[in-house]
């Protein structure tokens, strides 16, 4: 009986999904270099959606070194457009043309998801949604990102789908949870099988 699983993310908007969703957790950020991890899979000519399945996976693996018999969720959220990695902005100037670039446009949001235990993955799954942005003149975007404080800019990305960003998007396909960066129904099931 699984009577709590550890969560490698500092992610805020993941735990409260856990949450909803009653499934006890404990939070341990895994604190790993994304950008450097990132950087080399893109010289290795790595998809985002293997990107994400790493990054995922490493976070998972290296908490759970530290957490005996215990299972170890990382997850992990990239934006595919057109086939090239969109990263999380560092710096407001770099979001606005982020957003520029994603304008008017459709683009993928890919969330993977590891569970490990006792260092190795147990588990995995990968889903994505599509989302069509808007047309939107320059102010419009300047006065979208006016609205987003910097703690979750840099933490969650150039949109929060279950905040102001949803009024970014013409058409979302896909599950709500994947985008919020954690495809919770697919987590359930596995769960319930070890119960």
């Amino acid at each position: 009986m699984i009577d709590k699983i550890i969560l490698a993310s500092r992610s805020g908007v993941r735990k409260e999904i856990l949450d909803k969703n009653k499934i006890n957790c404990e939070v341990s950020p895994a604190d790993i270099d994304e950008d450097q991890v990132k950087e080399s899979l893109l010289k290795e000519k790595a998809t985002p959606e293997i990107i994400s399945k790493n990054l995922a996976e490493l976070k998972a693996n290296k908490v759970s070194k530290k957490k005996p018999d215990k299972l170890v969720l990382g997850a992990d959220s990239v934006i595919d457009f057109k086939g090239e990695l969109i990263s999380k902005p560092a710096n407001r100037n770099e979001a606005f043309n982020i957003l520029k670039k994603l304008n008017g446009q459709k683009h993928q949001l890919i969330s993977s998801v590891c569970i490990s235990k006792n260092g190795f993955m147990v588990w995995n799954f990968t889903d994505s949604a599509t989302l069509t942005m808007k047309q939107l003149n320059s102010d419009q975007i300047k006065s979208y990102l006016k609205k987003i404080r910097d703690k979750e800019l840099y933490a969650y990305g150039v949109y929060q789908i279950e905040a102001d960003g949803r009024s970014l998007f013409l058409k979302i396909e896909g599950d709500e949870d994947t985008i919020m960066g954690l495809p919770v129904k697919q987590i359930k099931k596995y769960l319930s099988i070890l119960k």
